[in-house]
Parts: structure tokens; sequence; C-alpha cells
């Protein structure tokens, strides 16, 4: 008897299996192990894939002379940097955020913008009709923009549409939306989304056309989905801000094109999306008086510098497991920066709550906020405020050591430029000398303990 061919696939991160299983191996996603034929049965007949030869695949090697296709700029400088200088002819792009954060309204405005600009451009929306899109760009001052719209969630109809139209921009909101009449499963399944996402990115490659799909986003904060859509697009964005402000954040996660982890900062006004030019002054314009628990990190997101505040609160815990909580920093390096003040510098925070907060939404990830992070702690605990018009950044490892990070220099100018006149940073590295600015570099974090609080 011989043997079936039948495999079974993970649909979150394509690991195959001989059998069908609840729970990947992989990636651990429950109910993501689906029936998939392999390709050695053809068809019908059972021929083998070798037994029927097809067409020959055109090579050429790495000293072919072709010119870079050019980017297209859409106006947007925000937009534009985060892209990696503009768009890409024939790339496919993924935008995911929140319900409401304004996914769409900045894409409609990065559609305008490019139809301006000279690219034909198609708006396909299947979460609204053609005449809420039309009632949005008027609110938003677009409606003489040159952007062909349509309401549609059949992706048949969708790619004869664009077959025939042949734009060289469309925008897809959302693709938890499409549905396949190929596929038999309800719109927004993992099957739908994978087979709606591969058809559209595999015709806009096909077709040198750039398509952008709007996702949405699971309550962990992830594109709903198979995460091997990730994969199958050029640029990942990540569109983030909190509801309480008015600032938003479009982050590249991932860019073929361009340097990940870039970010664009935008302000929510009543007639859209505006630019923020310079996000330290915006992320620091509310910030009065220094107060013990406040530090402002000097840190560097993508290619840019930029300048948040960091607020730390100590307080003795009514409860015999103290809280420690955390926005906009990862809860896991709070910890461990907490455990190296008690091991290596003997400061405990048993039996006090710990709250730390990065002012004005943003969200940081990078290693170099340990020190700034630190030292808000601290001057929470001794209630001490930090020298007037100070910045802090640096990378604190298990041992107590400080590490410098990269792009000090840059760091220090955008600090010196918003009038800041000391830094406090890790020593090591080249010497740096930035006009206007003191630099009192340290060894450790005993070190930094004992020159800055008087103690450890």
């Amino acid at each position: 008897m011989a043997k079936s061919s039948t495999t079974f696939t993970c649909s979150a991160c394509a690991s195959s299996y001989t059998k069908w299983s609840g729970r990947c191996d992989g990636c651990g996603e429950w109910n993501t192990i689906v029936e998939d034929k392999g390709l050695s049965k053809s068809g019908p007949s059972g021929k083998s894939l070798g037994a029927r030869r097809g067409s020959t695949v055109q090579l050429t090697d790495l000293a072919t002379k072709e010119a870079p296709p050019p980017r297209t700029r859409s106006g947007i400088d925000e937009l534009d940097r985060v892209l990696g200088g503009g768009l890409v002819p024939a790339s496919a792009i993924l935008v995911g955020g929140d319900p409401g954060i304004g996914k769409s309204t900045l894409l409609l405005q990065g559609a305008a913008q490019f139809a301006r600009s000279g690219l034909k451009t198609i708006y396909v929306s299947g979460e609204e009709a053609s005449a809420q899109v039309r009632m949005r760009a008027q609110r938003l001052g677009l409606t003489d923009a040159p952007v062909q719209l349509a309401s549609e969630t059949n992706l048949r109809d969708i790619l004869t549409t664009l077959e025939n139209e042949k734009p060289q921009l469309v925008i897809i909101d959302s693709i938890q939306t499409m549905w396949s009449d190929t596929v038999d499963s309800a719109p927004g399944s993992v099957s739908q989304v994978r087979s709606a996402a591969h058809e559209l990115t595999t015709f806009a490659k096909r077709n040198g056309m750039s398509v952008i799909l709007v996702g949405h986003v699971t309550k962990e904060g992830q594109i709903a989905g198979p995460r091997v859509v990730e994969h199958m697009v050029d640029t990942v964005l990540y569109f983030e801000g909190e509801r309480g402000h008015q600032f938003r954040i479009l982050r590249a996660v991932k860019n073929r094109f361009g340097p990940a982890d870039e970010i664009g900062v935008f302000e929510m006004t009543g007639s859209g999306l505006a630019e923020v030019t310079n996000p330290s002054a915006l992320f620091l314009s509310e910030r009065g008086t220094p107060s013990a628990g406040s530090v402002v990190f000097a840190g560097v997101e993508g290619t840019r510098p930029v300048l948040v505040e960091l607020q730390a609160l100590v307080a003795p815990s009514p409860h015999s497991q103290p809280r420690r909580s955390v926005v906009g920093w990862d809860g896991s390096r709070l910890a461990m920066i907490l455990a190296v003040l008690e091991s290596r510098c003997g400061i405990p925070f048993a039996g006090l709550d710990v709250y730390l907060n990065v002012a004005g939404g943003m969200k940081i990830s990078e290693p170099a906020a340990d020190l700034a992070v630190a030292a808000a702690l601290l001057s929470a605990r001794e209630d001490a405020p930090l020298p007037e018009g100070a910045v802090v950044f640096g990378e604190i490892s298990l041992s107590g050591a400080l590490r410098p990070g990269p792009q000090t220099e840059n760091r220090l100018k955008e600090a010196q430029k918003l009038g800041f006149t000391a830094a406090i940073a890790p020593s090591g590295g080249k010497p740096i000398e930035v006009t206007g600015m003191s630099l009192r570099q340290m060894g450790d974090l005993t070190q930094f303990v004992g020159d800055i609080f008087g103690a450890g």
C-alpha cells in the first residue's frame, strides 16, 4: 500500500507534522495545525512532481546591471522616514494597530498624498461604505485628492478590478475582512487571512504594484491571524498610542528597504494626524519643575534620538506582596533592575510598591534606559530629585557594571539642543565632547549611587 503524502502544517509558524495535534510544538499555539497536501502527488493520476516537468526559471547573477527602482515620497515626512525614504514599487506593507487608534485616518491621508504625487491609487475598504470614506475625507480636507474608492470584501472581484485598473498603489482596509471563495471558512479566520494576504502580495509583486494591508491586532497587541503573513510582506508597521494622549507613534518592526525600529510621531487633531517634527520637545512639553522620581532619558529610536521623561513612585505597601506596575516599559526588566539594586548596592525595595511610567504614551524597549530607570527609582525612594538640567542613559548588567549605549554623541546633541546642560552616562568608549554639555561618566552602579545620592 502506498504511503499517504498528507502532511499537517501549523498556520502560525509553518511547522510540519506527520499527524494532527491540538498544539504546535514549534510556536505553542493551539488549534493552528491543519491538513496540508504535499507536493509529492500532483493530482488524481498520482504522478510525482518530478515526472511532470514545468518551464524553466530565468536566472541572473549579482553582476547584472539594473537601476534600483525609484522611491515615491508622500510628502508626509514622518511616514516617509518609517518607510525608509519613501514607497518602494511592488512592495507589500502591513500596518497594525488597536481599534480606533487612527490607522484608517493615517492611510487615507497617505493615499491622498501619494495620489497627488502622481501614483494611481485605489483605496479598498471592507469595513466602510464608499460614502463613509468620502465623509471622512471631507472632514480631513482631502476631497480634491484623485483617489479611487471601492467598498468590497470579495477577493476575486477586487483582483479583477485591480487587473483592469492597473493602479500603482492599493490600500486594503482591512485584510481580516477579505474573503476568498476558494477557502471554505469564515472571513477573518486563519486560513482566509493567509490566503488573502498571499494572493494580494503575489499579485502586487507580479504586476509592479505596491499594496498596503491594514491588520487588526489581538488583545496581546499582535496582528491578528497567522504570523506567516508578517513573513510574506516586506514591511511591518505598528501604529501605537494611548487613548488618553494625543500622540501617535508609527513604528517599523520589519523593513526590507530601510532601518527597522524607526519611528514616526504624529499628533491627533480635529483635522486628522499632524506630523511632529521634534518629538523630544513634545514629550517634554508638559514637564514642570524637576521633582523626586522624575528623570529625563536620552534614548534612540531607529536613527532618531528621542528624549522622554521617566516617572517613578515608591510607596510603602499595605499588602504582603508589593505591587510592581509598569506602563511603557518591560516589566521583567524592572524586576531585574530592582534585583541588581538590592544585590549589588544593598538598597532593598521589599515592602514597597513600585510604579514606573513613561510620560506621553511612549513605549521604550532599548536596554540603554536601565540607568535612567534606576535613577528614577532611587530618586523616588530617597525623595531626592536629580540635578536640574541632566539627562541619563546607560545599560546595567547583572554584575552592576554600566555599559555605554550606541549613538552617544547623537543623544548628547539632542539633549543640548533642548537646553539640557549635563549628562550621566557609563564610562568607556571613545571620548566625546559636546559644546555646552558636561558629561559625568560612571563605571558601575555602586559608583553612580554613591556619587548622585551619597549612599551605596
